[in-house]
């Protein structure tokens, strides 16, 4: 399905190459503020073309809002909005056909790269765009970025206490562990200083140096993102299987290349005891986290292993987790695989296309974030 949400629901249209990409939004109420300047300063953030560590295609990203919106307000009508796509060039993609073409005639003469999903697509659909990533490329995750700035324009009327912010905790084998107090104070401006998103001078310079490296080598690498969602209400989540972190789990193995996610202590807790790993509770003026508006209840925690959530729902404290994305699928060394009717063939993809993704990747998990905590919050409101 292309449509993610219930009381908040997005839906995303639109394939690398085609004239435009976009969403539908339903389920914003009225009267909220919302103009396209609002939206694009995260499409911004996202683009390619912005540094040597990502993809050189150059789009300006640039939003408009077709409907839902008048004089700069809401009308809780469906909000329609779209990129239009500028930098298209499907002829980077004939190496898929030309690498083979020589020993078939067939429509088996296509190689699908190794690791993407252009096989899987034409398994399941029996057809798949003829450039790009079609539905599985990142342009798809334009839309959702656009549905999470409107989010965040609910949250800045309704919710001022919440701030989401992401950033890169891992490229390779290199490991960023932000200190927890950290955590509490990080803004988007800090993690915007370098173009690498990780906000540790000395580690972001290694990043580069890695990511560049394996660029000109023709490869590329994996990494993870690490996301903090600080004064979040507390009683949101719809247990049993709408849990607050099944929900962001759906919404962060959504994105394209995603492998892993883990929220509060993750795998680390599977690793302690009970008595190392409880969150003690105490006054909510007492705790290590500042109290907000947001907050109903009168406690807080003395740690946070839990990550914000206790029992699929949230406690008040900031919400963390990471997500791990796979290495770009697309490189242009050299691959011995197959085409479509398993003769052997040796790819070497051309075009241009990111050779990290997690640097991009910030906004969009970002952006689910703040659509996951939209709809939650949405969902608790029918309960009042």
């Amino acid at each position: 399905m292309s449509t993610f949400g219930r009381a908040f629901r997005v839906t995303t249209f639109g394939e690398s190459h085609c004239p435009g990409v976009g969403c539908i939004v339903d389920g914003l109420p009225g009267k909220i503020p919302l103009t396209e300047e609002m939206v694009q300063p995260q499409l911004t953030r996202r683009r390619p073309g912005q540094s040597k560590l990502a993809t050189a295609r150059n789009e300006a990203d640039e939003v408009t809002l077709l409907s839902g919106v008048e004089k700069g307000v809401s009308l809780g009508t469906p909000i329609g909005a779209m990129v239009r796509n500028k930098d298209q060039r499907p002829g980077d993609y004939q190496f898929q056909e030309d690498q083979a073409a020589k020993r078939t005639k067939t429509e088996d003469k296509f190689v699908p790269r190794p690791s993407h999903a252009d096989y899987t697509y034409r398994v399941k659909y029996g057809i798949h765009a003829s450039s790009g990533g079609g539905r599985s490329s990142a342009r798809e995750t334009i839309g959702r970025v656009i549905a999470g700035g409107i989010a965040e324009a609910y949250f800045k009327e309704k919710y001022p206490s919440i701030e989401i912010v992401a950033w890169v905790s891992r490229v390779g084998t290199l490991t960023y562990d932000m200190p927890a107090d950290k955590m509490l104070t990080i803004s988007r401006d800090e993690v915007d200083k370098s173009m690498t998103r990780c906000p540790d001078d000395a580690i972001a310079a290694q990043i580069t140096d890695i990511v560049t490296g394996l660029k000109d080598q023709g490869d590329s690498v994996g990494g993870c993102v690490t996301c903090v969602v600080r004064g979040v209400p507390d009683g949101l989540g719809e247990p049993c299987f709408d849990k607050m972190e099944a929900m962001l789990a759906h919404a962060m193995l959504s994105i394209p290349a995603t492998k892993g996610f883990e929220v509060g202590s993750g795998f680390r807790g599977a690793q302690e005891t009970g008595s190392s790993h409880n969150d003690a509770f105490c006054h909510r003026e007492k705790g290590p986290q500042p109290s907000h508006g947001a907050q109903k209840g009168p406690l807080s925690t003395t740690t946070n292993n839990s990550g914000g959530i206790q029992g699929g729902i949230t406690n008040g404290q900031a919400i963390y987790f990471t997500v791990a994305f796979k290495p770009p699928a697309t490189i242009s060394r050299a691959q011995t695989t197959t085409d479509m009717a398993g003769t052997e063939a040796t790819l070497e993809a051309k075009g241009r296309h990111d050779p990290c993704v997690v640097n991009r990747a910030v906004p969009i998990v970002e952006a689910m974030a703040s659509i996951t905590l939209m709809d939650m919050i949405l969902l608790q409101k029918t309960r009042e």
